[in-house]
């Protein structure tokens, strides 16, 4: 996380001498605000774990912008001063909303011969494509460790400040006073907050090793034999000690034998499957569609993000929710492979 961070903070440096350089006089037009756009969409998502959610709040970010403009004096960077409105309308909108989860924050794994209904009470995270990362000015700084799924979920158990000063400190790399400055807060409360968030990201993630260049070769492997229901083929790609979370399905699953036995309950019984690749969080992930007995069209099944490591699959999170499909099919995103299998 350390590069990306310095690279950040040499770019806010000069957004920064640019800013004060325009003194008092400083003006706030359309094209300036916009151009900030897409990184801080990136900001609030990390902030909330909802793509859509950091889009209303960045549009809710640039009508205050836009209303104030007039008493921006320019003495910090049109840049910080728009981080500033909309890192505090995410705190403020977590205040009155649920906190994003995933299906291990639930309870206990499930037994794969039991299954449950979706919940729709609960307040699902949800994934981003990356083709929208990569459209962001700041793309090269949109690094792996600080937006893949297993990263924004374990920034959701933070209390809402804690989250803040963490992103802003070891993501984009601002100093502890500009970081107080954000807040509101002295330098020492901000010092406390980011010791105790680093402690919590300590305890909840696992040690990871980073993926090597397989993963993708990985993801292709398995997006073949799921779409041919070969469980066993599945399996081989599976590590022993993998998790499985079906979002909004509130059971998941631990170790390779159960994933495998929820695996042959279902999937040769679903009907004709089509599987492709694409990416979202930085990480390999496989759609499917699914043309049940006796329907005459392919329908949204699940879409599934892989995590990688030494060549096998430590965890897949497939989110079983139209609404998330349909957000990446907008994208455009779902132009890799696809190819049908009658199962």
């Amino acid at each position: 996380m350390g590069s990306a961070a310095a690279a950040r903070e040499r770019s806010g440096r000069k957004s920064r001498s640019a800013g004060s350089a325009r003194g008092g006089s400083a003006a706030v037009n359309g094209a300036e605000l916009e151009q900030h756009r897409r990184e801080l969409e990136v900001h609030c998502y990390r902030l909330l774990g909802s793509w859509h959610e950091a889009e209303d709040l960045v549009q809710e970010t640039f009508l205050k912008a836009w209303r104030g403009r007039d008493a921006f004096d320019g003495r910090s960077s049109v840049r910080t001063w728009l981080y500033k409105i909309a890192t505090n309308a995410c705190l403020d909108a977590r205040k009155s909303g649920q906190r994003r989860i995933l299906p291990v924050d639930l309870g206990p794994p499930a037994d794969p011969s039991l299954s449950l209904p979706p919940r729709t009470d609960v307040a699902w995270l949800e994934p981003v494509p990356d083709r929208l990362l990569d459209e962001s000015p700041e793309a090269a700084f949109v690094a792996k460790e600080t937006i893949e799924l297993a990263f924004v979920a374990t920034l959701q158990h933070l209390p809402a400040r804690q989250r803040a000063v963490l992103i802003v400190r070891d993501v984009l790399g601002w100093p502890a006073s500009q970081t107080a400055e954000l807040l509101g807060i002295s330098v020492a409360a901000a010092n406390s907050a980011l010791q105790r968030a680093r402690a919590t990201m300590r305890e909840r993630r696992d040690d990871r090793t980073r993926p090597g260049p397989d993963e993708q070769e990985v993801a292709r492997r398995f997006a073949e034999a799921y779409q041919r229901a070969d469980v066993d083929g599945m399996a081989r790609l599976l590590a022993d000690h993998a998790r499985a979370t079906m979002p909004p399905l509130p059971m998941w699953y631990r170790g390779k034998s159960a994933i495998v036995q929820a695996l042959r309950q279902s999937l040769p019984f679903l009907g004709e499957l089509r599987t492709g690749l694409t990416r979202a969080n930085r990480q390999p992930a496989v759609y499917s569609l699914v043309r049940a007995p006796g329907d005459t069209e392919f329908r949204p099944f699940a879409l599934s993000l892989l995590t990688v490591e030494a060549g096998l699959i430590v965890e897949t999170t497939a989110f079983h929710d139209p609404d998330v499909f349909d957000f990446f099919a907008r994208t455009d995103d779902f132009g890799g492979t696809e190819s049908s299998t009658s199962a």
